[in-house]
């Protein structure tokens, strides 16, 4: 890693318009593709008759290697430009994806939406950006990917941009705030260098608008927020939990104080990559040692904050929510489960208070009967058991959430306001 910023980067759209392609063509133009890798598909390439190094081979080969997890370690695809280091955030598999996003085990700060330029916005597309709107991506960057395929026209990449800025506006994205760039992952087209084949276009290239991004703000201000992933005892140093600062530092010698389950004790040594550090800030994973504190006390979906100002508790909790797929109608009394940070948790629907016209933001109507797909509304949730949550005005990295029902993503969320219990 350089000593430029870092950004956490989600590759988002529907399943077959060329997400993995493109992920690998970026990590091939800036260089993290290992050499020996792509000389292996090289001498593949010719031994198939395939010569004269074709990069689609080596395309193709990353992609089914991504899915597959072979040769290249893709739980962390990085790749680095003039401006930044960024992480990929992108999982192959959809569902997942959507989870990951949503729970904050990959908190984006922007997003590139891949749309193919053969088959224009998908229900998936719709909900990825339904999504990426809803969990606060700042920018949004959108390829209209596959341009080869309908032999780089102009009028076929305008109808797609337009389809994408319709449902921008729909869901109250500004599309002045999103840059549309014609490319080709497969060939290569405006992704690292400007394209021959797009002389109508005048715009920004892939890797240009990654570069010119906005810098995301550590947020080091808010209290500190560690939602825990898991709990390991160690010999020698006893109990560890571990998990990734969201907001605020962790300190050697912090006294700290972990909801719900409600124990505290005193940091005694914070872990990085195996080594001791001082101190943890947001973004870092990290597993830390609190005296004190025994492996049966805490659990994953707890949240480690200051003693003298604990993540909050929920005893029940107003949220904004928009359902994506629901089969019927979401009613009063619905128990779906919520995903949140690193808890997972039964929660009840007590009241759903209003609709909202989800163009204007405006209340299209007070205490519905019901909700259901494509419906935005503000309702009122009972956890079944504690659940830390807070409001997305306060501490965004912990208002967010998931909720999940049949195996599904059903709907996704912020926190407008807790009442703690």
């Amino acid at each position: 890693m350089s000593d430029e910023q870092h950004q956490n980067l989600a590759i988002i759209g529907h399943v077959d318009h060329g997400k993995s392609t493109l992920v690998g063509r970026l990590l091939y133009e800036t260089g993290s593709v290992p050499e020996h890798v792509i000389e292996q598909h090289k001498e593949e390439a010719e031994e198939k008759g395939k010569g004269g190094f074709e990069f689609a081979y080596v395309m193709d080969n990353l992609a089914e290697e991504r899915e597959r997890g072979v040769t290249i370690d893709i739980a962390h695809q990085e790749f680095s430009t003039d401006a930044y280091d960024f992480t990929i955030v992108d999982c192959p598999g959809h569902r997942d994806f959507v989870k990951n996003m949503i729970t904050g085990a990959s908190q984006a700060d922007n997003a590139v939406l891949v749309v193919a330029a053969d088959d224009g916005v998908q229900p998936q597309t719709q909900e990825h950006v339904f999504l990426a709107r809803t969990l606060g991506i700042g920018e949004l960057i959108v390829g209209v990917n596959k341009m080869d395929l309908v032999d780089y026209g102009e009028s076929e990449y305008k109808q797609v941009v337009e389809e994408v800025k319709d449902l921008l506006t729909q869901v109250r994205f500004d599309p002045d705030n999103a840059k549309f760039i014609p490319l080709s992952a497969f060939e290569g087209d405006n992704v690292a260098e400007e394209s021959e084949n797009t002389d109508w276009y005048d715009g920004e290239i892939l890797l240009e608008a990654l570069n010119n991004l906005p810098a995301p703000e550590p947020p080091t201000d808010a209290p500190l927020r560690l939602p825990i992933q898991d709990v390991y005892t160690i010999s020698g140093i006893g109990t560890v939990p571990v998990g990734r600062v969201e907001t605020g530092i962790l300190n050697t010698g912090d006294n700290v104080s972990f909801q719900p389950s409600d124990v505290s004790g005193e940091v005694k040594t914070v872990e990085m990559h195996h080594e001791e550090v001082p101190k943890a800030e947001p973004g870092d994973n990290v597993g830390f040692n609190v005296r004190g504190v025994g492996k049966d006390d805490i659990r994953r979906g707890d949240v480690c904050g200051p003693a003298d100002d604990p993540p909050s508790v929920a005893e029940t909790f107003q949220a904004q929510i928009v359902v994506m797929q629901h089969p019927s109608v979401i009613t009063e009394g619905y128990t779906p489960v919520f995903h949140a940070h690193t808890a997972q948790v039964a929660c009840t629907v007590e009241s759903i208070d209003k609709k909202i016209d989800p163009s204007s933001g405006e209340v299209a109507e007070e205490n519905p009967d019901f909700i259901q797909n494509g419906d935005a509304a503000v309702v009122t949730v009972r956890p079944q058991k504690p659940l830390s949550i807070e409001p997305s005005s306060e501490i965004p990295e912990l208002g967010s959430f998931a909720i999940r029902d049949m195996g599904q993503t059903i709907a996704a969320g912020k926190v407008l306001s807790v009442n703690e219990r």
